[in-house]
């Protein structure tokens, strides 16, 4: 038996290193009382491929291990350093080692036996997720082990992982449902009541609002506070006297019973309502059974993104938008901190993002009225959003690119409605500057004479971009190909892709460019598995995340849904799992890649906040070992998808 002292060293770097700083203290005390220290020379054997496995597995306490491979060359495969484990999975599956491990210098290894291993992970499942870290693509964080698993079982480990790497006592906004209170009745009336009696019910029952139902206990309306506040005039007392289907709000937003909280937060946001009537079926044809209201949601989850997207609508002072902003940041925090899903922050975030775009482009419009006397132009319009906010992925404030389209006017008109379109978009652009998102280095801006034209110039731009792709031509459809439209006519944007699918019909060499484009970024591992980091410039030493490990995963889904000609606006989420719809053959793929990307966007969100920027440079040496397995292994995903591009496309025979 170890002395008390070494115990204790080996607890104290044991606890140091995931999946053992996940453990129970008394179950990590008792491992690292069965731990064996081994010495090894450099150039010592630890074991050799296909040898039966050890009894123990092993983490590299100090010095280096390289995995080889035994053939003519002994190919490096990788090389562990300080914190890493290897040999564990042959170990755990009893099968043999499928490379040899190697001391590339004097090294101390901890020898940890499988049978006590294996009963502290049956105590501390969460410590299996550093197991399941490596499976996002088949990547081996697990080194020195047996083969790669199937695609199936590392898509299962990594969707534990995702799933389970949340504090337990967070609330899971996914996946828990509100709850209607039973003891809370209905406050209804009917539609022959007047504005003055239901008032006088709701003040009884102290209530916030009263559904309006029929005979047979459908909603057909619901009135609120605020409906009172904003629609009745208190001098007009004859107002007071009015039915109450003057001021009800109808349609009612029906739900049926079970919608997760966050389901029914997302509905809240789009749709700008503060109160959702719960039916038997969902519908307004038929029972009504409660009324879930933005304080239920608030008691349920602290901190409700539809108060703050209402707030953000009714404000004109841009200062304020500027907090309000900032107020959705600290949501993103609160969020990550919870460990809630990434789709689904992207989703909110979305929707207050847009929320304060629409209201810029009201206030635009307003002040172009009242400052300068211009009035909007008859011409229908759409403000586009493109890049990350154009793909819903914007979590933390970047640079904006944006844009706009509008109708061809008559030639006489062209000029005078081109002046007032561009003076609209630059105050947007400078509304959208003041609350935090800085100006577009490029200058990829709705305010930039080039990005804001008429349907025909933006017909023409694509079909040359189309038509001749150069690097230049690839360069703005990988832009431009993201857009999204958010306020304005929607149908000029749906035209738009459409036309844009027309085109790539006539000229399907495009795609192959186009996909050629999205190798530009291998995977970013130097020979040695580290990061590979900026060389020059004021982020030398950083890894460029997006760069390097986002934009491949985000490029790869833009080609493939312009191939499939899935009309979608969605994330690089939803284009993967819709692409896996649409070609079965690929979903297992797509979802490894969805995965990952996830993995990817939420590392970048949560170093942006930390260090109070957009979170595109990191320096490796500020992720904790956890943090760099789980990042390392989304990068096979990587290779793996541009394999995929490569031989879908038939990329060796462009040269």
């Amino acid at each position: 038996m170890a002395s008390e002292t070494i115990i204790k060293d080996i607890y104290n770097f044991l606890i140091s290193y995931p999946p053992f700083d996940l453990l129970a203290e008394e179950d990590l005390w008792a491992l690292s009382e069965q731990v064996i220290i081994q010495y090894f020379e450099e150039g010592e054997r630890i074991f050799s491929k296909g040898e039966a496995p050890l009894s123990t597995f092993f983490m590299v306490q100090k010095g280096s291990i390289d995995i080889l491979d035994p053939g003519e060359a002994e190919a490096l495969l990788d090389r562990c350093d300080e914190g890493d484990i290897f040999g564990v999975r042959a170990t755990l599956g009893q099968d043999t080692y499928y490379a040899d491990a190697v001391a590339a210098e004097e090294s101390l290894l901890y020898a940890i036996p499988l049978q006590p291993f294996q009963q502290v992970l049956e105590k501390n499942p969460r410590a299996s997720l550093f197991l399941a870290s490596g499976f996002a693509s088949g990547a081996s964080i697990l080194k020195g082990d047996a083969s790669e698993p199937t695609e199936a079982v590392h898509n299962g480990y990594i969707k534990r992982f995702l799933e389970n790497t949340r504090r337990e006592d967070a609330p899971n906004l996914e996946i828990d449902t509100i709850k209607l209170d039973s003891s809370k009745k209905i406050v209804d009336c009917t539609p022959e009541h007047t504005i003055r009696q239901a008032a006088k019910i709701m003040k009884i029952f102290n209530v916030g609002s009263i559904l309006v139902s029929n005979a047979q206990k459908h909603p057909l309306g619901i009135i609120t506070d605020s409906d009172f506040r904003r629609k009745v005039v208190s001098e007009e007392a004859y107002m007071k006297e009015q039915a109450v289907t003057a001021i009800m709000s109808s349609p009612v937003a029906t739900v049926k019973e079970g919608l997760t909280v966050g389901e029914v937060m997302l509905m809240m946001v789009r749709r700008r309502i503060s109160h959702i009537v719960v039916t038997e079926d969902g519908s307004e044809k038929s029972l009504a059974l409660g009324i879930i209201s933005q304080r239920d949601i608030l008691i349920a989850q602290g901190n409700n993104p539809a108060v703050l997207t209402k707030q953000i609508m009714k404000t004109r002072d841009v200062a304020l938008l500027a907090d309000f902003r900032q107020k959705a940041e600290n949501l993103v925090s609160s969020y990550l901190q919870q460990d809630v899903g990434v789709p689904f922050i992207s989703n909110i975030i979305t929707e207050i993002n847009d929320a304060l775009i629409e209201q810029a482009i009201k206030i635009s419009r307003e002040r172009l009225s009242e400052e300068e006397n211009l009035e909007m132009p008859d011409v229908p319009y759409c403000f586009l959003s493109l890049g990350s906010e154009g793909r819903r992925e914007q979590l933390l404030r970047t640079d904006q690119d944006n844009a706009l389209i509008y109708a061809d006017p008559p030639e006489a008109q062209a000029e005078a409605v081109r002046t007032y379109f561009l003076k609209f978009t630059k105050h947007i652009t400078d509304i959208l500057i003041a609350c935090g998102f800085v100006k577009c280095p490029a200058d990829m801006m709705a305010s930039n004479p080039d990005w804001c034209q008429p349907v025909s110039k933006w017909q023409n731009y694509f079909r040359q971009w189309i038509r001749v792709p150069d690097p230049k031509s690839i360069m703005n459809t990988n832009i431009f190909f993201d857009f999204r439209p958010i306020e304005g006519d929607f149908q000029l944007a749906d035209d738009l892709k459409k036309f844009i699918f027309a085109e790539i019909e006539k000229n399907e060499i495009f795609l192959s460019f186009m996909a050629k484009s999205a190798l530009q970024n291998p995977p970013p591992l130097s020979f040695f598995r580290s990061f590979i980091v900026e060389r020059s410039g004021s982020h030398k030493n950083e890894f460029d995340i997006k760069a390097r490990a986002m934009m491949p995963l985000t490029d790869a889904a833009r080609v493939l849904v312009y191939d499939l000609r899935i009309a979608t606006y969605g994330s690089t989420f939803q284009r993967l799992k819709e692409v896996a719809k649409a070609e079965p053959a690929l979903a297992s793929l797509t979802e490894s890649a969805a995965m990952a990307y996830e993995i990817l966007v939420k590392q970048r969100a949560i170093h942006g906040l930390r260090n109070k920027n957009s979170g595109r440079f990191i320096n490796p040496d500020d992720f904790n070992k956890l943090e760099r397995q789980t990042i390392r292994s989304t990068f096979k995903t990587i290779e793996k998808v541009q394999k995929m591009l490569e031989t879908r496309y038939r990329l060796g025979y462009m040269g």
